[in-house]
């Protein structure tokens, strides 16, 4: 570890947040966070009891009402404040990212790019929050139609974006007027923690925002989820766990939202630019080393350029470099752990059972780290689990259509629909798509979809609500209707 890396480390605090105040663990217990690259322990912090996220539930309820009442124009002013301090700590942001997560350095400082920008967004939002005012159709009275912060909200976040999913569910939160508990995931708390403590900077007031990081997430979240004082749930991660979170958040009739697993088709047409799909593909399946919830996951490309798609998406990634996200060239680091490593061979080695043929990839790499080698797998076959499940891993699969209606049948041929990815040079087609496919989002001759000025979420086993766009923060507003009587 460099100089720079332990000097970074030792600025992260170690505690938990509660109440404007760095805090130890009611146990005085600690877990460790780990470098997948190494699998060296880089930090231990405090672990988080129930007792602690309770703490913390008290400090957001505490402070919800004086926060609430917090003149708008003030609320924005802080959150432009954050994504400056955010601009100015890029580099330590980025690189605090690679050390617990394992992504490239150059990602890690894309995904800063994006997550502060879910900041500058939402301060711009947070005074333009309206209502409205008119007669109502008879004639005997004024309709007021007003605006209000939910509440208390509970986020839990997951670990493969750290500053992105913390900053897409706290900034519209803190523009909309909510107080906040964040439980940061336990493979990569660090970057939160971090962000925390520029929010503090910012001037961010005590209880508004309080955070508990754990190595036991389902027992200190059920009794936050349980407090009849709570009043939003906010869950990225996998749809087996959301299921379970909206199941408890249905006790309380609590709003939740949910961004859940994904399966996203690829589908490219006889008439795609291969340039553009050939591209598309890279970023759609290799960023973040292929652990996002919006990785393509199934490439549909018709049987007449199969072969030339495959050709050119296997060059490129026989020329992927592997290592450690730090180093120069890097675009390949590890995934977050050896289970994740191990479930990605598990679904290459079925493929391969299955008569799919491996273009280049499939093992392990050996020494240090949880490495895997990025794959491309062709003919691929129906039945073969990869076309199932999330694969959150490097891995390229490709299957074959003949028809538009086929192409259609295979996309939406799955219980997931966050998002999918087109490629075609035929208009009307690219308008049928938009219409025909089962995904909350899509990319048309695109690869990457995200944006902090756009909603961002699924249908189906998807997941509830959007975060991002205009329509982010009404996940935090409750309206308000008055009628006032014309005498």
């Amino acid at each position: 570890m460099s100089d720079r890396e332990t000097q970074l480390l030792a600025g992260v605090q170690s505690g938990l947040y509660i109440n404007g105040a760095w805090v130890q663990s009611e146990s005085n217990a600690t877990f460790d966070v780990h470098d997948p690259a190494t699998n060296n322990v880089i930090a231990s912090i405090a672990d988080a009891t129930p007792a602690d996220g309770i703490r913390a539930l008290d400090a957001a309820v505490a402070a919800q009402d004086a926060w609430a009442a917090t003149a708008p124009r003030t609320r924005s002013d802080i959150l432009r404040r954050a994504f400056d301090l955010v601009q100015e700590r890029k580099e330590d942001l980025a690189l605090l990212m690679t050390l617990e997560m394992g992504k490239p350095l150059s990602e890690a400082r894309g995904e800063v790019n994006y997550g502060g920008e879910f900041l500058r967004w939402f301060s711009e939002e947070a005074v333009r929050i309206q209502g409205r005012y008119g007669t109502n159709p008879e004639g005997t009275g004024h309709m007021v139609v007003s605006q209000r912060p939910v509440g208390p909200c509970f986020f839990v976040t997951p670990w493969n974006f750290p500053f992105a999913m913390a900053t897409r569910k706290i900034a519209p939160a803190l523009a909309a007027g909510c107080t906040v508990v964040i439980k940061p995931p336990a493979l990569t708390p660090l970057t939160t923690i971090f962000f925390t403590q520029l929010l503090e900077e910012a001037g961010v007031p005590a209880g508004v925002v309080n955070v508990v990081q754990t190595s036991r997430s389902s027992a200190l979240s059920a009794p936050i989820i349980a407090d009849p004082r709570l009043r939003k749930l906010s869950f990225t991660g996998s749809t087996e766990v959301g299921r379970k979170l909206i199941a408890q958040a249905a006790e309380g009739v609590l709003r939740v939202s949910m961004e859940l697993g994904g399966n996203a088709p690829f589908v490219v047409f006889e008439d795609a630019d291969l340039d553009k799909a050939v591209t598309g593909a890279m970023a759609a399946k290799f960023r973040n080393i292929g652990q996002a919830c919006t990785a393509a996951n199934r490439f549909i490309v018709h049987s007449s350029v199969k072969d030339e798609f495959a050709r050119r998406v296997t060059e490129q990634v026989n020329a992927m470099k592997i290592g450690r996200g730090t180093e120069d060239g890097v675009e390949i680091g590890p995934l977050i752990d050896n289970d994740a490593v191990a479930k990605a061979d598990e679904l290459v080695q079925d493929a391969v059972s299955r008569g799919a043929t491996l273009a280049t990839g499939g093992k392990v790499v050996a020494g240090d780290g949880s490495f895997y080698e990025p794959t491309v797998l062709t003919d691929v076959a129906d039945g073969s689990a990869i076309l199932r499940e999330e694969i959150f891993g490097p891995v390229l699969a490709i299957a074959t259509f003949e028809t538009e209606e086929e192409a259609v049948r295979l996309a939406n041929n799955t219980e997931y629909g966050l998002v999918s990815y087109v490629f075609t040079e035929d208009l009307a087609r690219g308008h049928r798509m938009i219409e025909a496919l089962e995904t909350g989002m899509m990319g048309l001759n695109v690869g990457v979809v995200s944006n902090a000025a756009a909603p961002f979420g699924g249908v189906k086993q998807s997941g509830i609500g959007r975060e991002g766009g205009a329509e982010g923060i009404h996940e935090y507003l409750s309206t308000k209707y008055t009628l006032i009587p014309i005498s």
